[in-house]
This record gives C-alpha cells, sequence and structure tokens, in this order.
C-alpha cells in the first residue's frame, strides 16, 4: 500500500462526526501540519481524544478555539482558558479521564483487550455508571477500551515504511494512538530511507502507520 499521502488525500478521508486521537503533550510532539489540514478543512462536531489542549494557539487546542469539537475526552484543561470556557457555556461536552487511566484505556484498544480494572476514580464522579468489581476483597473500576476513526501522531524520524522514532518527551501518546485507530497518519519531522533507522530505534512500527504526511521545508 501507498504510504506516503498528500494534503487533498487526507481531507478525503475526513469527516464530520468522527472520533480523532492526536498526540502530543502540552503541544509537545503534536503533529501541527496535521492539525492545520483539520483547520483549512470544513470536518466539524469532531470527538476529540487527546491528553489535554495545549493552548488556543498550539496543539490540539486549536481545534478547540476554532469549535471544531462537540465532544473532548482530556486529562487536564486548565492550559487552555477556551476550553474551559466552551465546557462551562454548555458548547464543549468534556469527559477528564486521569492520565493514567486515559493512557492505558489507548493501550487497551490497541492491544485488543476488554478493559482493564483500576482503583484509580473510586469514590469520584470518575466511577459514575461504571462496573466496580471485586478482587479478593479490593474493590476496582472496570475501564473499558478507547479506539478512534482517526490518528493523528508526529514522528521524529520516519522512514519510507512508516517505522517510527520519537525524539526524547515527544514519544508521550504518540506510539499509544498509533495502534488504536483505524486509521494513523504520521507527520514526519524527517522522513528517510527504510533501514536508516536502527531497529532498536524504532518506537512504532510501520505495520501500525497507515499513511505518512511529509511536508517539504
Amino acid at each position: 500500500m501507498k504510504k506516503n499521502i498528500n494534503r487533498g488525500e487526507i481531507e478525503s478521508l475526513l469527516r464530520d462526526g468522527m472520533t480523532i486521537m492526536i498526540g502530543g503533550f502540552m503541544a509537545n510532539g503534536a503533529p501541527e501540519q496535521l492539525i492545520d489540514i483539520l483547520l483549512s478543512s470544513s470536518v466539524k462536531n469532531l470527538t476529540l481524544v487527546t491528553t489535554d489542549t495545549g493552548t488556543p494557539s498550539s496543539g490540539s487546542g486549536r481545534l478547540i478555539a476554532a469549535r471544531r469539537v462537540r465532544q473532548l475526552l482530556a486529562s487536564h484543561i486548565g492550559t487552555n482558558p477556551e476550553t474551559g470556557r466552551q465546557m462551562v457555556t454548555g458548547e464543549l461536552e468534556v469527559e477528564l479521564i486521569p492520565q493514567g487511566t486515559l493512557a492505558e484505556r489507548i493501550r487497551a484498544a490497541g492491544a485488543g483487550l476488554g478493559g482493564f480494572l483500576t482503583p484509580t476514580g473510586l469514590g469520584t464522579v470518575i466511577a459514575e455508571g461504571k462496573p466496580v468489581i471485586d478482587v479478593d476483597g479490593q474493590m476496582f473500576l472496570l475501564e473499558k477500551p478507547l479506539r478512534a476513526d482517526l490518528a493523528l501522531i508526529r514522528g521524529s524520524v520516519v522512514d519510507s515504511k512508516g517505522n517510527t522514532f520519537y525524539r526524547r518527551t515527544t514519544q508521550n501518546f504518540n506510539p499509544l494512538m498509533a495502534m488504536a485507530a483505524e486509521t494513523v497518519i504520521v507527520e514526519a519531522h524527517e522522513l528517510v530511507e527504510t533501514g536508516a533507522i536502527a531497529a532498536e530505534n524504532v518506537h512504532t512500527p510501520g505495520l501500525f502507520i497507515d499513511h505518512i504526511y511529509h511536508q517539504e521545508a
């Protein structure tokens, strides 16, 4: 399958109401060029899965500021006042998820698991409507997998088969999201030939990458 994808081909994959995962942490490792494409399209009413909403001018927070998101699943929103404003006014439906739980729900989807048990959130609003299971006298919440229609991630170095290396903390949620969506697009900061990345440095195997987007400088 052809891995490289252009702007027009990406836009053809977008549709109103889809669920999109976007990597990055405080916009570090966020696929800003792919977010640009989302913003240049007319897609709206998105469900956005992301660890945070950055700021109104960075990372996935730009989609919030542009009012393209209907529902948000994230760990924290405090750095983006616009997210909080839309939540309070009812413009945006927000589900706040403990960060470890969010990561594990995404990982469970990628690993093909039916869910996992955690004590995090017991006795709080996090537990509302969720099964509580007794394991040897200790109570746990059952958290279910979290999948998406589309994952947009950013790789520091990507080869022509999609094998991806992330520098330093840009790894964050990117490799988890690459395993938990029907379609995965990686924005390549640097695109190299197959074999240029040492096998032990491949964080996301090309098997999980459907398309590569690389904009020449």
